[in-house]
């Protein structure tokens, strides 16, 4: 086929070059449901079919909520897409007051979501959303239409040749979506991204991917109303690799022994509980076979690639894997060979450990405004280096300024913020985006992010902090979940931390202490402090003195998305967590 310029060519290109039997797939009723590749395109073109009969047209707006990523969304996707209308992919889990936000904002005219439960979240503030003609649903739900009347109305239709000349009318640098990110500040901003923001993105991105074309499973979980797994599935489709779609994050190690797949998609916090349960098990072990398995620990997490190690360090993590690191591997389906991390900082170790059990972690960067790939490691051709998130797409143009600060400059840049020209000129400047990330360029090429620009603080000392970079060193301690560094103006930064309430009750019962039962009580029992102070006193001295964490809060509450503390992919939200324990922060200061 021609050259590919906007999204909706990816399941025609696949239909050319691979026509799957199994280009999605999905858990219904506890049976996997393939969607070849010719039916993925019949369905979307049904959907296209009805959405033209019911009035919507070229810039029309069409919200897609999912509670979990399903083959239904990927039809609807390209559905809206060929018309020339727009898709609003939002979060699930935002709160009302967001989603009659991001409705009225956007003028979103129809509204397709997945369950019961979201009907009634949107049918509860249907008397707000003056622009909502009507709602679907994928799932069977009462009082809701079902999205299945939208392909029984499109297969009645005789009006294909209306969808091939919609099709024609659209541009590639025509707008396809607006992402609302979700952000740890104030009000979502809607980020306008093009077909050639997204087809640039994948294809670059593309380069980069290690696989069997044709003949490998992906394994899909995060959310795909975030870009990075929706331009993932672009990528998939592309190179004719199979989705299969995981029931729920409770049940992904279920799903993923099932599957057996090639590769997948984390976020470093997902990561970190595999390593975490991985590390609870070897501690239950004894004798031979628990200094075996630390023994091997310790050899995996010194690996470095291209044998920079030696060959006497390649004897022993060839023994080290057949011995136990080999069983990692086995334990998430036997054939993944590539795990592709973005969203936050990944810890050095996890990289090196996962690797070294020869399932590569390739860690990348970039953000919704970027499409999202600026950056991405690629263990071939020298394009691997642990430390960095790999070198720039090819496509694109990345220089560092004066301050640090990432700038990026190419087609994958967005058009800007919806109804915000004031806001797209203050980050939009001579064409290069400005990321507000701290970062550097090595002499190798390679991108290394140092921190948050928005992120850094300043002490009343005049001494500049960069949270992310102590908090992610912090989090390797199996005591603590999850922990915000604060201390912006003051005399000495200090933390808010969430414990791993269930490790530290673990522990707690290996020492025969009595810590508690409560969440409150927990947190309260002084020799449960002494451990986290000792956590804090072993990793401080990393630090310049002016960084190190001098006091800290426990909370009792477990952060969550849905409690508020956590954005959708598991970063902490600053404003929020700063607000909800304000009484903390002046026990702290004041």
């Amino acid at each position: 086929m021609n050259k590919i310029t906007r999204i909706f060519d990816f399941p025609y290109y696949q239909l050319e070059n691979y026509n799957l039997k199994d280009a999605f797939v999905s858990k219904v009723d506890g049976i996997w449901v393939k969607t070849s590749t010719s039916e993925y395109i019949e369905k979307a073109n049904a959907i296209s079919k009805a959405l033209l009969h019911l009035g919507l047209k070229k810039g029309s707006k069409i919200a897609l909520i999912s509670s979990n990523n399903r083959t239904e969304w990927n039809i609807m996707d390209i559905g809206i897409s060929q018309i020339g209308a727009v898709s609003i992919p939002i979060y699930p889990t935002v709160s009302a007051e967001e989603f009659d936000y991001i409705f009225n904002h956007s003028e979103a005219e129809l509204c397709i979501l997945s369950d019961e439960i979201l009907f009634e979240k949107i049918n509860a503030i249907r008397s707000q959303l003056p622009f909502v003609k009507e709602i679907y649903s994928f799932d069977v739900v009462k009082g809701c239409k079902n999205w299945n009347e939208l392909l029984e109305l499109g297969n009645s239709l005789n009006n294909l040749d209306q969808v091939e000349e919609a099709k024609n009318k659209v541009d590639t640098k025509d707008l396809v979506t607006i992402i609302y990110t979700s952000g740890t500040t104030g009000k979502p901003k809607g980020v306008m991204l093009s077909h050639e923001n997204l087809v640039s993105d994948t294809l670059g991105s593309f380069k980069r991917v290690p696989l069997k074309f044709g003949d490998s499973r992906a394994m899909s979980f995060l959310p795909i109303c975030h870009v990075f797994e929706r331009v993932l599935t672009y990528i998939y489709q592309y190179s004719g690799i199979s989705i299969y779609y995981a029931e729920s994050i409770d049940k992904i190690a279920e799903n993923i022994k099932e599957v057996k797949p090639n590769v997948m998609t984390v976020v470093p916090r997902l990561l970190e509980k595999v390593y975490d349960k991985i590390i609870e098990r070897g501690s239950e072990l004894s004798g031979i076979k628990r200094a075996l398995f630390f023994w091997s620990v310790k050899i995996g997490e010194q690996y470095q690639p291209y044998g920079a190690n030696g060959w006497f360090y390649s004897l022993k993590l060839a023994i080290a894997n057949k011995l136990v690191l080999s069983k990692w591997k086995e334990g998430l389906g036997g054939n993944l060979e590539i795990i592709v991390s973005g969203s936050a900082p990944l810890q050095h170790r996890l990289i090196k450990i996962f690797t070294a059990s020869k399932i590569t972690v390739m860690e990348g960067y970039g953000l919704t405004e970027t499409s999202p790939v600026i950056a991405v490691n690629d263990m071939r051709n020298g394009g691997f280096k642990i430390g960095t998130v790999g070198k720039p797409l090819d496509n694109i143009e990345v220089k560092i300024a004066e301050d640090g600060e990432i700038l990026c400059k190419g087609p994958i840049v967005m058009m800007g913020y919806y109804k915000d020209e004031e806001k797209t000129a203050s980050i939009i400047k001579d064409g290069f985006f400005h990321t507000e990330d701290i970062g550097e360029l090595d002499a190798e090429g390679f991108l290394k992010i140092t921190d948050r620009k928005k992120e850094m603080f300043k002490t009343s000392g005049g001494k500049y902090v960069a949270p992310q970079v102590l908090e992610n060193d912090f989090k390797q301690s199996r005591f603590i979940e999850q922990i915000m560094v604060i201390g912006e103006g003051q005399k000495m930064p200090a933390a808010f931390i969430q414990l791993d309430f269930q490790f530290v009750k673990q522990w707690a019962e290996k020492k025969h202490l009595n810590i508690g039962n409560t969440n409150e009580e927990i947190i309260n029992n002084p020799q449960v402090r002494e451990r986290v102070q000792h956590v804090l006193d072993s990793i401080n001295p990393k630090f310049g003195k002016w960084e190190q964490i001098k006091r800290f809060e426990l909370t009792p509450e477990v952060w969550s998305i849905e409690g508020g503390e956590l954005t959708p992919t598991l970063k902490v939200k600053r404003k929020q967590i700063l607000s909800k324990y304000k009484d903390l922060y002046d026990k702290i200061y004041n």
